[in-house]
């Protein structure tokens, strides 16, 4: 059988081995360190952002981000209902209830409007939301002028998820700078990787020195332990946020290979009228860190499941579309504010591989297994 083809896979820049053996060399095995420092330094002037925590997880991130604001028990968290579990999950850590807003058919991010009326409906029942968690989903920015305008007009403040979307900008503004806080991920499949990782992002340095504390166990100023908060073990390792200084010295490499690969499909698949990309609009600049596609009815029978299984024989990994966090089951009893366009994404969707590292030679298989079961 062929070699696997994986739909994004971590992809080493060169000079990661080199902040790494530093680590080793200077016995700076132990969490925190010198890469961290720097990491932290080097991100936040790439980004424009006034800080930078970096962190074990996205995860971690976002459960921090909801920490600061204040957000527990009893109170409500808007949250886009079409993304990844990971944005969702922790808002109920914290005992809070989550409020799913459906997406719109641009950028297929929370819908503006259906936001406005979430929120004038929650004030209406006595209980005014706490946060909004914005997600840029597969790289593409949300409808980042339309939201932030609504936050401000209720007062109501945005959790950037930017996880998908380091290297996303909109009017030119990195994506992750734009909320009270940004979250990232540096998960092994992201456009770039410390293994496991993520960062908090904030122009509000009291915040991110507050998510560095929260996620070093909440030590007080004291020469013995001692905690006056609750706290976490959350925060990178030395040597992970080496291995993130190299990666993040090819971050515009790979955006620009990853924008390569939706033009690769948008050129092999432009002559079936039943295949759409997600598009990019107007201001918005898209890391494309997954490529997808939405496949309509057609008389052939074909669908995103047939493809993905025609896809999987010859070795070849595509993903469906996220399913929406009020179609899953754990969710499910959670208010949300629907409009269709995210369960019918899930149903008529699939990401198909898009990786920075794919070759020549993987460009072909993947256009021929295309071509093969869509042709059909």
């Amino acid at each position: 059988m062929n070699s696997k083809i994986w739909l994004s896979s971590p992809h080493m820049g060169g000079s990661e081995m080199k902040y790494v053996q530093e680590a080793y060399d200077s016995n700076w095995v132990a969490p925190l360190g010198p890469n961290v420092n720097e990491f932290e330094k080097e991100l936040a002037g790439k980004l424009g952002a006034e800080g930078v925590a970096a962190l074990s997880s996205g995860t971690s991130a976002i459960h921090l981000a909801l920490i600061i604001l204040g957000i527990t028990r009893g109170d409500e968290v808007l949250c886009s209902s079409f993304t990844f579990s990971a944005t969702a999950n922790p808002i109920v850590y914290q005992g809070a209830t989550p409020v799913f807003v459906d997406s719109e058919k641009d950028t297929w991010n929370m819908d503006p409007e259906l936001l406005e009326t979430a929120i004038k409906d929650r004030i209406k029942m006595g209980n005014k939301p706490k946060a909004i968690i914005m997600v840029h989903l597969y790289g593409m920015p949300a409808k980042i002028k339309e939201i932030t305008e609504i936050s401000y007009r209720y007062e109501i403040p945005i959790i950037e998820d930017a996880a998908e979307a380091l290297g996303s900008t909109y009017d030119s503004k990195y994506c992750g700078t734009f909320g009270s806080l940004g979250i990232l991920s540096f998960n092994g499949n992201k456009i770039i990787t410390t293994s496991g990782g993520g960062a908090l992002v904030s122009d509000n340095l009291n915040f991110v020195e507050k998510a560095r504390f929260l996620s070093t166990q909440a030590r007080d100023k004291a020469p013995h332990y001692q905690h006056s908060e609750i706290g976490y073990n959350y925060r990178m390792s030395n040597i992970l946020a080496g291995i993130g200084r190299g990666q993040l010295e090819v971050l515009d490499d790979r955006v620009a290979k990853r924008r390569r690969n939706n033009l690769f499909y948008r050129n092999v698949l432009k002559n079936f009228d039943i295949i759409s990309f997600q598009d990019e609009p107007e201001r918005h600049f898209s890391n494309y860190w997954l490529t997808a596609i939405t496949i309509e009815a057609n008389e052939s029978g074909l669908t995103c499941e047939s493809l993905r299984h025609g896809m999987d024989a010859e070795n070849i990994e595509t993903r469906p579309l996220w399913k929406p966090m009020h179609l899953q089951p754990v969710f499910k009893t959670y208010p949300s504010y629907l409009n269709g366009v995210s369960e019918e994404l899930f149903n008529k969707g699939i990401c198909l591989p898009s990786g920075s590292n794919l070759t020549d030679q993987d460009f072909e298989r993947i256009s021929n297994c295309l071509l093969k079961n869509i042709a059909i």
